[in-house]
């Protein structure tokens, strides 16, 4: 792909996102609308709908990636993507769910470039609205008189399950040493912990648009691989990102001794700059010329290029999956461009 081909179809997935919130936000203000005051509060605040004294605020939302993978899903399987809008609302609340908890457990004070909801509620109130968000998303498709809502919420609840197992493994290599965490756990807990909801999320479009179940497993093992992708890009920024476009600061992977993709790919590569990483994760990371010093390792140790090259691996596997539920690829023009999308992210 030239960059001109890149950029053309970034402005692509770029107008789908919009529409997409355009689509869903209405859907997903009137359900947070419905939480009682105290968790409304902290909802609007963390969908960056209000400040903190609850006043209308234009803040940074999210992508929307995960409500248009169903969508996009619906649509390539011949369903009516407006049909499966709630089954979208109720993917984007896990999902937000899912960072409302992760910002209490890694202690992230800052998300979309301003105080996480737990920095400025506390962490009672932020763990609370998270979880009436996960039942509000239960009881959207519970109130869906779609025939795939029920097989959707069980797809759902499952996932959720696999979501928390993979966010227990991640806390988990926190308290093991550098060099006990091979690559395999790694990959095996990243899949669960971002693969699987993108992999939901493509499914649930399949199942409102009536696909097969050989349809749906290729949907959700699209989405699973391009959600590894997206993840191993992810983790390459929490090193070599720009603060000033990921509101987080340089380096913020490094300081909290996270053993993401690209680091544990350097700890296992055996060369003597993975005995330096171990070295520095063995002590504080507070410093910025420890953080460079860490991130120098990682990428002369092979973990910056392995993690670049086995992202562009798992699309080309998303991609063989994607063809087994819609053998015309050019009907799954929008999960292409929102695939490209989220795995050429440069912050």
């Amino acid at each position: 792909m030239t960059s001109t081909d890149a950029a053309t179809e970034g402005h692509e997935a770029a107008a789908l996102l919009e529409r997409t919130r355009a689509l869903v936000d209405p859907h997903l203000r009137a359900a947070v609308a419905s939480l009682p005051g105290g968790m409304r509060r902290v909802a609007t605040y963390h969908f960056g709908w209000a400040d903190a004294e609850g006043n209308p605020a234009p803040g940074p939302a999210g992508k929307a990636i995960r409500p248009a993978l169903v969508l996009a899903a619906a649509r390539a399987l011949g369903g009516d993507p407006e049909k499966a809008l709630r089954a979208a609302v109720a993917v984007e609340l896990v999902h937000n769910f899912t960072l409302l908890h992760d910002d209490v457990i890694d202690e992230d004070a800052t998300r979309r470039h301003r105080p996480t909801a737990w920095a400025v509620f506390g962490v009672p109130d932020a763990v609370i609205t998270g979880d009436a968000m996960l039942a509000l998303a239960l009881r959207l498709l519970a109130d869906d008189d779609h025939p795939a809502s029920a097989q959707a919420s069980a797809r759902i609840t499952s996932c959720v399950i696999e979501l928390c197992a993979g966010q227990q493994a991640d806390c988990a290599f926190e308290e093991r040493g550098p060099r006990d965490v091979s690559l395999d756990e790694c990959l095996t807990m990243a899949m669960a912990k971002t693969g699987a909801l993108l992999g939901c999320a493509c499914a649930v479009g399949a199942l409102y648009a009536g696909a097969s179940d050989r349809s749906v497993g290729a949907m959700d093992g699209f989405g699973r691989e391009a959600g590894l992708s997206f993840q191993l890009i992810d983790d390459l920024i929490g090193i070599w990102g720009d603060p000033a476009r990921t509101g987080k600061p340089v380096g913020a992977d490094l300081t909290a001794h996270k053993k993401s993709l690209p680091v544990v790919a350097a700890l296992t590569s055996g060369t003597p700059a993975a005995a330096d990483l171990a070295a520095l994760y063995e002590g504080p990371l507070g410093a910025p010329d420890d953080v460079r010093r860490a991130a120098d390792a990682v990428e002369r140790a092979g973990g910056r290029d392995w993690a670049q090259v086995t992202a562009a691996d798992r699309m080309a596997r998303a991609v063989h999956h994607l063809s087994r539920a819609v053998p015309d690829l050019a009907a799954a023009g929008d999960l292409l461009s929102l695939a490209e999308f989220v795995t050429r992210r440069s912050h």
